[in-house]
């Protein structure tokens, strides 16, 4: 019987168990569920590095090899640069300008080109000095057209071209110019500075290999007294290798006298047949000049040019020709820049045209291209240019078959002595 009643009571007691749990309360969930982070491959890095590049190529652009961030050049390579993407700008179909500044054109310009072409150049310009340039000359293999901004004379290979603002050319074309208005003898007047030793070097070079004879050659340290025997020769004009300071200091001495005096017989009635008639020193005239650029430094400075007046020289349309039509074409930089930086700016734009006709494969017939700084001509592998004739006049330069254009800051300007 107790047996009986002890399976009754553990019988009552699971029952009473269940039925307390049916009837409990459920526990409240959370508002939100947990988030589970899964792994999945990227479809990208799944496929093989061949995959990746062969659908997603390199994006084709132009590359500039610039030292923008250089101490010594960044600020002329900026130039250049504002100048090549002012040109893009009017460029519809131009490709995309990417920059490569950060490098030693002395050290590691080839590998930054390289790097260039692997990530896409269809064409390259640079890099902008002469160093530059020789060390990337060194390359045989120049897969894109490429286009330095300066000139050496070593090297033909395919796709490489030089482009500059080599003042040695400008030398030249002044003998050239010199033969034509039919000068038979030249002065040469130089400094002690490099630059004017490579002008005269250039200009005597052209000059002698076309006939004409160095009369003198004259070094200006700062004495006049060297022009002190300057005499009036036929057929003779100057040549003066020197920049736009040395040039105003000069200027003034290259006056010459005839060496006979000229008498002048009296109207006053002759009272004594030994009275001796006194002769009348004949005026001075000026010796014809010619310069290179050197001697520009813009036609806001009306005192540096009047003091140079009648000084003929050779400079870019960009500077000398506003109703230029290319001039007109290209915007300006908004910022004020140097003359030598204006300068580079025009070489930037051209640069830009003279690459848009290398990648369309439209040299020969483009040229001769009038370009904003100069008339550009294709001579091997190099663009040379024909820079613009200019005089002198009133306080400011002014293309030298144009009218005369008083300057209003010297209305009462001295004339010129009578030859």
């Amino acid at each position: 019987m107790q047996r009986v009643l002890l399976f009754v009571f553990v019988w009552f007691a699971l029952y009473a168990s269940a039925l307390a749990q049916s009837l409990a309360l459920p526990v409240e969930k959370p508002t939100q569920p947990a988030i589970k982070f899964v792994l999945t491959p990227s479809p990208v890095a799944a496929k093989p590095p061949e995959a990746v590049s062969a659908e997603k190529p390199p994006a084709r652009h132009i590359a500039l090899l610039l030292p923008v961030k250089s101490v010594t050049f960044g600020a002329a390579a900026d130039a250049v640069r504002q100048g090549i993407l002012a040109a893009a700008s009017i460029e519809k179909q131009a490709l995309p300008i990417r920059v490569y500044d950060n490098f030693d054109e002395d050290k590691n310009v080839v590998a930054i080109y390289q790097q260039a072409i692997a990530e896409g150049a269809g064409a390259v310009i640079g890099p902008l000095t002469r160093n530059g340039t020789l060390t990337l000359s060194a390359l045989k293999d120049f897969p894109v057209p490429t286009l330095s901004l300066n000139v050496i004379d070593n090297t033909l290979a395919d796709n490489l071209y030089f482009f500059g603002l080599a003042i040695e050319m400008e030398a030249r074309q002044i003998a050239h110019t010199m033969k034509q208005k039919g000068v038979k003898q030249a002065i040469i007047v130089t400094t002690r500075a490099p630059l004017s030793k490579r002008l005269q070097a250039a200009f005597e070079d052209t000059w002698s290999s076309g006939g004409g004879k160095i009369l003198r050659e004259m070094e200006y340290n700062d004495d006049p007294a060297i022009f002190s025997d300057m005499a009036d020769t036929p057929d003779t004009a100057v040549f003066l290798a020197t920049d736009a300071d040395k040039a105003r200091l000069i200027r003034p001495y290259l006056m010459v006298r005839p060496e006979a005096p000229v008498s002048i017989v009296s109207s006053e009635p002759v009272t004594d047949a030994t009275t001796v008639l006194a002769p009348k020193q004949p005026a001075a005239k000026k010796l014809p000049i010619y310069a290179t650029s050197r001697v520009f430094v813009g036609n806001d400075n009306s005192l540096a040019n009047f003091d140079l007046s009648d000084l003929v020289f050779v400079d870019m349309p960009w500077l000398l020709q506003t109703d230029h039509l290319a001039v007109m074409t290209y915007p300006r930089v908004v910022a004020p820049l140097s003359i030598d930086n204006e300068r580079l700016y025009a070489l930037g734009i051209d640069a830009f045209r003279l690459t848009q006709l290398l990648l369309n494969n439209t040299v020969a017939p483009a040229l001769p291209l009038d370009g904003v700084s100069g008339q550009i001509q294709l001579r091997g592998h190099t663009f040379q240019r024909t820079a613009t004739q200019a005089v002198f006049s009133q306080g400011r330069a002014q293309l030298s078959d144009a009218p005369i254009i008083r300057n209003a800051d010297f209305p009462y300007a001295p004339s010129t002595p009578h030859e």
